[in-house]
Protein backbone atom coordinates (compact mmCIF):
# COMPACT_ATOMS: atom_id res chain seq x y z
CA UNK A 1 0.00 0.00 0.00
CA UNK A 2 1.61 3.50 -1.10
CA UNK A 3 1.94 6.24 1.57
CA UNK A 4 1.18 9.88 0.87
CA UNK A 5 4.89 9.97 1.20
CA UNK A 6 4.88 7.75 -2.22
CA UNK A 7 2.04 9.40 -3.52
CA UNK A 8 3.04 13.02 -3.71
CA UNK A 9 6.62 11.88 -4.73
CA UNK A 10 5.20 10.38 -7.74
CA UNK A 11 2.99 13.38 -8.59
CA UNK A 12 5.31 15.82 -8.03
CA UNK A 13 7.29 18.07 -10.85
CA UNK A 14 10.84 17.47 -10.84
CA UNK A 15 13.08 19.68 -13.65
CA UNK A 16 15.98 17.18 -14.41
CA UNK A 17 19.59 18.92 -15.21
CA UNK A 18 22.20 17.12 -16.76
CA UNK A 19 24.55 13.75 -15.73
CA UNK A 20 23.68 11.01 -13.21
CA UNK A 21 25.65 11.99 -10.65
CA UNK A 22 23.59 15.53 -10.42
CA UNK A 23 22.73 17.31 -7.21
CA UNK A 24 18.66 16.99 -6.19
CA UNK A 25 17.14 19.98 -4.46
CA UNK A 26 14.10 20.35 -2.56
CA UNK A 27 12.63 23.81 -2.68
CA UNK A 28 9.92 24.81 -0.68
CA UNK A 29 8.01 28.18 -1.18
CA UNK A 30 4.22 28.82 -1.38
CA UNK A 31 4.73 31.47 -4.22
CA UNK A 32 3.90 29.86 -8.09
CA UNK A 33 6.37 32.98 -8.90
CA UNK A 34 9.02 32.43 -6.78
CA UNK A 35 8.73 28.44 -6.99
CA UNK A 36 9.13 28.74 -10.87
CA UNK A 37 12.47 31.36 -10.70
CA UNK A 38 14.51 28.78 -7.98
CA UNK A 39 13.08 25.70 -10.21
CA UNK A 40 14.87 27.79 -13.69
CA UNK A 41 18.12 29.06 -11.36
CA UNK A 42 18.84 25.71 -10.05
CA UNK A 43 17.64 23.90 -13.76
CA UNK A 44 20.33 26.19 -14.82
CA UNK A 45 23.12 24.65 -12.49
CA UNK A 46 22.51 21.03 -13.76
CA UNK A 47 20.52 20.61 -10.76
CA UNK A 48 17.58 18.09 -10.35
CA UNK A 49 14.50 20.09 -8.47
CA UNK A 50 11.80 18.76 -6.79
CA UNK A 51 9.32 21.39 -5.92
CA UNK A 52 6.33 21.52 -3.13
CA UNK A 53 4.61 24.81 -2.20
CA UNK A 54 4.35 24.05 1.46
CA UNK A 55 6.64 22.98 4.85
CA UNK A 56 4.08 20.16 5.07
CA UNK A 57 4.44 18.61 1.83
CA UNK A 58 7.75 18.94 1.90
CA UNK A 59 7.72 17.10 5.28
CA UNK A 60 5.69 14.36 3.37
CA UNK A 61 8.13 14.26 0.73
CA UNK A 62 10.67 13.41 2.73
CA UNK A 63 9.12 10.89 4.53
CA UNK A 64 8.68 13.10 8.23
CA UNK A 65 5.19 13.57 8.36
CA UNK A 66 4.35 11.45 11.16
CA UNK A 67 3.26 8.17 8.91
CA UNK A 68 5.49 5.32 10.56
CA UNK A 69 4.84 3.77 7.45
CA UNK A 70 6.28 6.47 5.31
CA UNK A 71 9.83 4.73 3.23
CA UNK A 72 11.65 8.22 3.92
CA UNK A 73 15.06 8.78 3.14
CA UNK A 74 14.96 4.99 1.54
CA UNK A 75 13.19 6.29 -1.39
CA UNK A 76 14.36 9.52 -2.18
CA UNK A 77 17.70 11.24 -2.05
CA UNK A 78 18.31 14.92 -1.43
CA UNK A 79 21.39 16.77 -1.85
CA UNK A 80 19.63 20.49 -0.50
CA UNK A 81 16.66 21.83 1.08
CA UNK A 82 15.90 25.58 -0.14
CA UNK A 83 12.74 26.80 1.74
CA UNK A 84 10.94 30.37 2.03
CA UNK A 85 10.70 31.73 5.41
CA UNK A 86 7.35 33.45 5.39
CA UNK A 87 4.52 30.11 4.53
CA UNK A 88 1.14 29.61 5.83
CA UNK A 89 0.61 26.45 8.00
CA UNK A 90 4.22 25.86 8.47
CA UNK A 91 6.92 28.69 8.12
CA UNK A 92 10.56 28.08 7.04
CA UNK A 93 12.26 28.16 10.30
CA UNK A 94 9.50 25.60 11.45
CA UNK A 95 10.30 23.09 8.40
CA UNK A 96 14.47 23.84 9.49
CA UNK A 97 13.97 23.00 13.28
CA UNK A 98 11.81 19.77 12.13
CA UNK A 99 14.64 18.54 9.93
CA UNK A 100 17.39 19.38 12.00
CA UNK A 101 16.32 17.98 15.54
CA UNK A 102 13.43 15.42 14.52
CA UNK A 103 15.76 14.01 11.95
CA UNK A 104 18.89 12.03 12.52
CA UNK A 105 18.85 11.19 8.46
CA UNK A 106 18.16 14.18 7.05
CA UNK A 107 20.02 16.84 9.85
CA UNK A 108 23.54 16.82 7.74
CA UNK A 109 22.01 17.49 4.14
CA UNK A 110 22.07 21.53 3.95
CA UNK A 111 19.12 24.07 4.86
CA UNK A 112 19.10 27.30 2.99
CA UNK A 113 16.39 29.90 4.12
CA UNK A 114 15.01 32.33 1.84
CA UNK A 115 12.98 35.68 2.69
CA UNK A 116 12.09 38.86 1.14
CA UNK A 117 12.86 40.48 4.54
CA UNK A 118 15.74 41.69 5.64
CA UNK A 119 14.97 41.08 9.47
CA UNK A 120 18.07 40.13 11.86
CA UNK A 121 16.43 38.38 14.66
CA UNK A 122 15.00 35.97 11.83
CA UNK A 123 18.29 35.75 9.96
CA UNK A 124 20.07 34.97 13.49
CA UNK A 125 17.14 32.38 14.19
CA UNK A 126 17.74 30.46 11.86
CA UNK A 127 21.67 30.35 10.95
CA UNK A 128 21.61 29.47 14.96
CA UNK A 129 19.35 26.88 14.16
CA UNK A 130 21.85 25.28 11.31
CA UNK A 131 20.65 26.66 8.76
CA UNK A 132 23.33 26.50 5.70
CA UNK A 133 22.73 30.10 4.56
CA UNK A 134 20.09 32.74 4.67
CA UNK A 135 19.65 34.17 1.09
CA UNK A 136 17.58 37.86 0.39
CA UNK A 137 15.03 37.31 -2.90
CA UNK A 138 15.08 38.18 -5.22
CA UNK A 139 17.46 34.63 -5.35
CA UNK A 140 20.42 35.23 -8.12
CA UNK A 141 22.11 32.89 -9.82
CA UNK A 142 25.68 33.35 -8.41
CA UNK A 143 23.80 32.37 -4.96
CA UNK A 144 22.69 29.10 -6.42
CA UNK A 145 26.01 27.89 -8.37
CA UNK A 146 27.59 29.11 -5.46
CA UNK A 147 25.68 27.01 -3.11
CA UNK A 148 25.54 23.69 -5.54
CA UNK A 149 29.42 24.10 -6.09
CA UNK A 150 30.00 24.09 -2.52
CA UNK A 151 27.69 21.15 -1.61
CA UNK A 152 29.43 19.43 -5.01
CA UNK A 153 32.52 19.74 -3.96
CA UNK A 154 31.57 18.54 -0.28
CA UNK A 155 29.89 15.14 -1.98
CA UNK A 156 33.04 15.16 -4.18
CA UNK A 157 35.28 14.44 -0.87
CA UNK A 158 32.95 11.92 0.96
CA UNK A 159 34.81 8.88 1.10
CA UNK A 160 32.36 6.74 3.12
CA UNK A 161 30.00 7.31 6.31
CA UNK A 162 28.39 10.95 6.71
CA UNK A 163 29.87 14.16 5.97
CA UNK A 164 28.80 17.21 7.77
CA UNK A 165 28.34 19.58 4.64
CA UNK A 166 27.19 22.57 7.91
CA UNK A 167 30.27 25.51 7.67
CA UNK A 168 30.87 27.80 10.65
CA UNK A 169 28.79 30.67 10.75
CA UNK A 170 30.67 33.86 9.66
CA UNK A 171 30.57 36.94 12.44
CA UNK A 172 29.66 39.07 9.37
CA UNK A 173 27.10 37.71 7.30
CA UNK A 174 26.89 40.25 5.19
CA UNK A 175 25.93 38.28 2.08
CA UNK A 176 23.13 37.00 4.02
CA UNK A 177 22.31 40.44 4.94
CA UNK A 178 22.63 41.91 1.27
CA UNK A 179 21.04 41.71 -2.02
CA UNK A 180 23.23 43.69 -3.89
CA UNK A 181 26.20 41.13 -3.85
CA UNK A 182 27.81 37.52 -2.17
CA UNK A 183 30.24 37.29 0.71
CA UNK A 184 32.79 36.17 -1.94
CA UNK A 185 32.42 39.23 -3.78
CA UNK A 186 32.49 41.38 -0.71
CA UNK A 187 35.84 40.23 0.44
CA UNK A 188 38.26 41.46 -2.00
CA UNK A 189 35.93 45.08 -1.73
CA UNK A 190 37.06 44.97 2.39
CA UNK A 191 40.61 43.95 1.88
CA UNK A 192 41.21 46.47 -1.04
CA UNK A 193 39.38 49.29 1.16
CA UNK A 194 41.95 48.18 4.15
CA UNK A 195 44.49 48.38 1.61
CA UNK A 196 43.93 52.17 0.47
CA UNK A 197 43.22 52.89 4.30
CA UNK A 198 46.91 52.06 5.18
CA UNK A 199 48.15 53.66 2.42
CA UNK A 200 46.56 57.17 3.51
CA UNK A 201 47.96 56.45 6.63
Amino acid sequence: MATAGDVLRQSLPEVSGAGVGELHVLAVDDSFVDRKVIERLLKFTSCKVTVVESGTRALQYLGLDGDTSSIGFDGVKVNMIMTDYSMPGMTGYELLKKIKQESSVFREIPVVVMSSENILTRIDSCLEEGAEEFLLKPVKLADVKRLTDFIMRGEGKKVGGKVSQKRSRPDDCISSLSTACSTCELLPLSQSAMSSKKSRL
